[in-house]
């Protein structure tokens, strides 16, 4: 349910210009989860400009973002934590170069 969305995130945000995958993912489960789920994702443009910073002249970025899932009545009833790799394009590094 929460696999592909931090990732697409921050590929949205970032660009061409920077590799970006989903690598591994944490789920605490706190209670039994019927009906209705609901997710919400968020990676502020403050976020994103950290990472590209990061990131930057082909460094690899490991970094982890959190989210809960919440029934109809609002009840938590898992936390989840992604991983995702983000890294400049080696053709982006290299054409920095003198």
């Amino acid at each position: 349910m929460t696999a592909p969305y931090f990732f697409m995130l921050v590929m949205h945000q970032l660009g061409r210009d920077y590799v970006v995958w989903d690598t591994r993912g944490e789920i605490e489960f706190v209670k039994p989860g019927r009906g209705v789920l609901t997710a919400e994702f968020h990676v502020s443009p403050e976020k994103a400009a950290e990472l590209r910073a990061r990131a930057k002249d082909g460094a690899k970025v490991l970094e982890w973002f959190e989210t809960v899932i919440t029934d109809r009545d609002g009840d938590v009833v898992a936390k989840v934590r992604r991983e995702v790799y983000i890294r400049e394009k080696k053709r982006i590094t290299a054409a920095r170069q003198p």
